[in-house]
């Protein structure tokens, strides 16, 4: 007998307002394709230059997300080869300020990192 699985996606806390932002930016890779955003990097080939660490398929996938939540729109050029970009919408720019907090915090903090296990 083939066993069948049902996902069951709890409803979001929408009394919360971490718990929308952590929907909307919690994944590994999100802030940090925002942040890229914002220093004029747009193709996916050149997210994954400056974000070794993760697979194109993970990069594309997180943008997907980004885009379907109202964060990112993504513009395809009609070339030979095709070319995709990405841009951040008026929504996506007022994350701009959480993620340069984020990013000034792991600085000012950055001698802590051995305690989290990091080298």
């Amino acid at each position: 007998m083939k066993r069948t699985y049902e996902y069951k996606i709890p409803p979001i806390d929408l009394d919360c307002g971490v718990t929308i932002t952590q929907y909307v930016m919690g994944a590994k890779w999100k802030p940090y394709l925002i942040n890229c955003m914002t220093k004029g990097v747009h193709r996916p080939v050149d997210f994954q230059r400056m974000i070794k660490e993760a697979t194109r398929r993970v990069l594309v996938q997180q943008l997907g997300e980004l885009e379907a939540v109202g964060v990112v729109y993504r513009v395809v050029h009609d070339t030979v080869p095709m070319k995709t970009e990405y841009f951040l919408t008026e929504l996506g720019e007022t994350l701009v300020p959480i993620i340069r907090m984020m990013d000034a915090w792991g600085n000012e903090h950055r001698g802590c990192s051995t305690r989290w296990g990091m080298s």
